[in-house]
């Protein structure tokens, strides 16, 4: 947007992601005479192919990537002394640009137990219809159809995928159902839908869908390469922020520090990580944290940076297998393969269609064990079992799914390959991110992830290693494990892996795993479980007393003209793939904002 720069501005955002393209996005609508600024670290992602063709989401996990953040926690025992890295995204739209298009919804009761006078799901729903085009089936009450975000089953079908669900539904006996995201069904087979417009087969985001499309608005402006490092206050009244280049996205910028103005209001939107750094390096934080960093308090809220959890993010475990060769995968298209990714291209122009338009995985369910099933997985997840989960019947404990590909580092053999996935949704560990000084007297992060601190938190994973082994062997695509990339099991037992001509007899008893495979499979467990990316809660809605840091109206306690409006608010968890909360979270925070300032801004 090639607009003359403003020096001041109503409402200025520090952060540009996925929240913030949202209430940026609906107040400019709104009201056009608003001068909006968004502040983004990294770059612009206006039609790069990079973010707008789905298949290429997996270059975004590079370790060359600039769009996305990579997030160093501290070791820790737990994941045998590893040190877990979170990305997070860093470009425009934030992680609706980078994500795994992945289309799940959180059940309603979530948003229900967060305990937050006017976030209960029924004021929620009328926001979760009005953001979304759902487009794979009509007449379903609690999705919506004329929203800026699409929702398809993509550019083809894939046949894993379809396997998958034959094959879970009669080994695993589990029902089927259409639409798993009705805010209530799981434990069902069911398909796994896409935020791609299934007519132009591009990512549906936030940024292209609230923002970039507004781009004839000169008081709508995004920069980008800039990094907010704090809210500027007078009198406890937020004013403004100072920022510098982002020396990511800018490599060798000028690093000296600028301000710019906001004469209504300051949202803080940099996410799980940034919006918890910028209010500590604002004097809004614990006193030990700001102290350690030579920063004088101007607010003491000790909830700023904690409430990161497996709480508040999930535990993932992506485990890769051979496929026949007849069968369509991602493969050949991840790998680069010049005449596929063509040929793919070309449909892709011109319908929409193709692998392009794909992310690898059509099904899935949201698990929830039956009595054999929690008495296989042992006691360590039985009072986790009965506190949380037993009496809530639309919580599933983890997603199961099947990618047709390979998810990983390269250096496998040019071949098909499948991965099975486990997503594991309410672990109850508990984590941290605040600012520390560096011996260097830069800043750098202290971030403690609770990865596996409950000991009930790695039952579901080692569980589900077990049970998707099971339904992909039984599928007609299975040709055998990885033994490289799967639990080393020792020499002469019965679930040693290796490749396979075809898939066993649909009644084949299941694989007898000895106690000392199960201490092979948590041991790979812990070496390589990984975040999926979805952090948020450490600016947490709630009381101050109960460490929060912002009230129902998303102000930030003890200051003015001041809301933190992303993930981080989030008080507890949310058992889905992140990205629609976040919406969800933008379209209630603009709603709230525009009952600040008298603007009408209703569904």
């Amino acid at each position: 947007m090639s607009h003359p720069i403003l020096s001041e501005f109503d409402i200025i955002f520090a952060g540009g992601g996925t929240t913030a393209c949202v209430v940026a996005g609906r107040l400019a609508a709104c009201d056009p005479s608003l001068r909006i600024l968004i502040l983004e670290g990294g770059q612009h992602t206006l039609n790069k192919a990079a973010h707008v063709q789905p298949y290429q989401y997996f270059t975004h996990q590079a370790s060359t990537s600039t769009t996305m953040t990579f997030n160093v926690g501290n070791s820790t025992s737990r994941l045998n002394g590893r040190a877990p890295i979170v990305h997070c995204a860093h470009c425009v739209g934030g992680g609706s640009s980078v994500n795994f298009m992945a289309y799940t919804r959180a059940p309603a009761s979530d948003f229900d137990d967060w305990g937050v006078d006017g976030w209960e799901s029924k004021n929620l729903v009328p926001l979760m219809k009005k953001l979304e085009t759902y487009e794979v089936q009509s007449d379903c009450p609690t999705h919506g159809y004329n929203g800026p975000i699409k929702v398809s089953s993509g550019g083809c079908k894939l046949g894993i995928s379809e396997e998958f669900i034959r094959v879970g539904m009669a080994y695993h006996k589990r029902p089927y159902s259409d639409d798993s995201n009705d805010l209530e069904t799981c434990n069902t087979y069911s398909p796994w839908f896409k935020y791609i417009d299934g007519t132009t087969g591009r990512r549906s985001d936030a940024a292209h869908q609230y923002v970039y499309n507004q781009a004839h608005n000169p008081n709508l402006q995004i920069r980008v390469g800039k990094r907010v490092k704090r809210v500027i206050f007078e009198d406890k009244r937020a004013v403004g922020v100072e920022f510098t280049s982002d020396p990511i996205s800018c490599p060798g910028a000028d690093q000296s520090s600028s301000t710019v103005r906001a004469s209504k209001l300051v949202v803080v939107s940099a996410g799980a990580f940034g919006s918890p750094a910028i209010l500590e390096r604002s004097g809004i934080g614990a006193e030990e944290v700001l102290k350690q960093c030579c920063i004088e308090q101007l607010v003491n809220l000790p909830g700023v940076g904690e409430n990161y959890r497996g709480l508040s993010d999930h535990n993932g475990a992506f485990v890769p297998y051979f496929a026949a060769d007849e069968v369509v995968t991602m493969d050949p298209l991840w790998r680069g393969e010049e005449s596929v990714v063509q040929d793919n291209l070309e449909q892709w122009k011109s319908n929409g269609k193709s692998l392009i338009a794909q992310n690898g995985s059509d099904a899935k369910i949201k698990w929830r064990p039956d009595d054999d099933e929690l008495k296989a997985m042992g006691p360590a997840f039985q009072s986790r079992w009965k506190e949380f989960f037993q009496d809530r019947p639309d919580k599933a404990v983890a997603i199961f799914t099947i990618f047709s590909g390979y998810l990983g580092p390269g250096g496998l053999p040019p071949r098909n390959y499948v991965t099975a996935d486990v997503l594991t949704l309410y672990p109850a560990s508990v984590g941290s991110v605040h600012i520390k000084m560096g011996e260097n007297g830069k800043e750098e992060i202290d971030f403690t992830t609770g990865y596996l601190d409950n000991p009930s938190d790695i039952v579901p994973l080692n569980f589900g290693y077990k049970k998707l082994r099971e339904i992909y062997r039984r599928m007609p695509s299975y040709r055998g494990e990885i033994p490289a990339l799967h639990p080393r099991f020792p020499e002469g037992s019965a679930a040693v892996c290796r490749e396979a001509t075809g898939p066993v007899d649909m009644n084949a008893p299941d694989i007898i795993y000895t106690a000392k495979d199960d201490e092979v499979i948590e041991e790979f467990n812990r070496d390589r479980v990984r975040s999926t990316w979805h952090s948020l809660g450490t600016c947490a809605m709630k009381s101050r007393a109960d460490q929060g840091v912002v009230d129902a109206r998303l102000n930030v306690y003890g200051v003015t003209n001041l809301k933190v409006a992303d993930l981080s608010i989030a008080p507890k968890n949310v058992g889905t793939n992140t990205y629609s909360t976040a919406l969800l979270i933008g379209e209630k925070a603009a709603m709230l904002i525009a009952e600040d300032l008298g603007i009408d801004c209703r569904p």
